[in-house]
């Protein structure tokens, strides 16, 4: 291999050949998160999440299910990396939540997680040579998984779920991982893809128009729970851009086909305290631009059901969410 990679085309179509792209086996790499330091509803200790509101939702979690309605589930990535994984698969296997939605990050940590026992590799000190994202197994496992999936026009998040279920000495820990569990419960599973955000990206086997493929039926399964969402309720925990965004997409599609979706109520988890957030607020305000406040908490309740945003760490309001669901279930 040459010292430096080879270029594709000129000019304006001048592109980087990833084909000579070095990638590393993930046994030898250390990892912040594992299954032996994952956090266990009934066992491990965490601190109660107080808020006077917060009482109110959990109410209107447990009516939503025992009404039929949906609970959708959106986050980022630091939900599996702050060690939640088994809370939301006893939510999910208690029947509480109907719709898991994450980004491209959250699937990698879960998928991490269910072959190797362990993600969140030291990112300052990997960028510095070059070799951060490259992994063989990760990279390699996961683009395999999406290019059948989209053979079988599949989404995103039920091709790796296939793939988990098929190939089970892959992935000794799979009992731990999020979308193998929402797989094999029959719970949608959906990952809304931002192309050349994710480390599977950077594998030289990775095929854009699959991924393309597979994250866009994702988002027409998004749009099917969205259009049932009358009475039910949209949870976002810590996915700033893409949760946000795809819900507004998501909602707006479902009302311009005629669906009710304006009793709903919303709420969404981070550790930004934006103050009265349903106060109206100018472009100068920088709060302005932050999109759950605008596109989940108050733009979808404008004409009914209600928003919320709650401020704290996801190690506590996710395992006091769960407490106090489980015990009204």
């Amino acid at each position: 291999m040459s010292a430096r990679g080879t270029f594709i085309g000129e000019g304006r179509s001048r592109m980087l050949d990833f084909s000579e792209i070095k990638t590393y086996d993930s046994k030898d790499r250390h990892n912040l998160v594992t299954i032996e330091n994952l956090m266990t509803p009934g066992v491990t200790p965490h601190d109660d999440y107080s808020h006077p509101d917060f009482d109110e939702l959990i109410e209107k979690i447990v009516a939503a299910r025992k009404n039929g309605r949906p609970v959708i589930w959106s986050m980022g990535a630091h939900v599996i990396k702050n060690r939640l994984s088994r809370y939301l698969i006893e939510l999910i296997k208690a029947g509480v939540i109907t719709h898991i939605s994450s980004n491209g990050a959250g699937s990698i940590h879960d998928f991490e997680l269910a072959y190797l026992g362990g993600t969140s590799e030291d990112v300052p000190t990997a960028i510095e040579d070059g070799s951060f994202g490259m992994w063989e197994q990760t990279g390699a496992w996961m683009n395999e998984a999406i290019r059948a999936g989209a053979k079988l026009g599949l989404g995103y998040g039920e091709s790796l779920g296939k793939y988990i279920a098929e190939n089970p000495e892959k992935f000794p820990n799979r009992e731990d991982c999020v979308l193998y569990q929402a797989y094999v419960n029959n719970v949608p599973a959906t990952y809304h893809i931002a192309l050349g955000t994710d480390i599977i990206h950077q594998h030289p086997t990775c095929d854009m128009s699959t991924i393309g493929a597979c994250s866009g039926i994702d988002f027409k399964k998004m749009c099917a729970s969205v259009a049932d969402l009358e009475g039910g309720v949209f949870l976002n925990f810590g996915s700033a851009v893409i949760g946000a965004e795809v819900f507004l997409k998501a909602l707006s599609i479902a009302r311009n086909l005629g669906y009710e979706t304006f009793h709903i109520t919303t709420a969404n988890f981070d550790l930004i305290d934006l103050g009265d957030y349903r106060s109206k607020i100018g472009y100068s305000d920088p709060n302005y631009y932050y999109r759950p406040r605008k596109n989940i908490v108050n733009r979808p309740t404008s004409r009914g059901g209600f928003g919320w945003h709650f401020v704290g760490d996801h190690q506590i309001t996710i395992p006091t969410l769960y407490d106090r669901v489980m015990k009204k279930m």
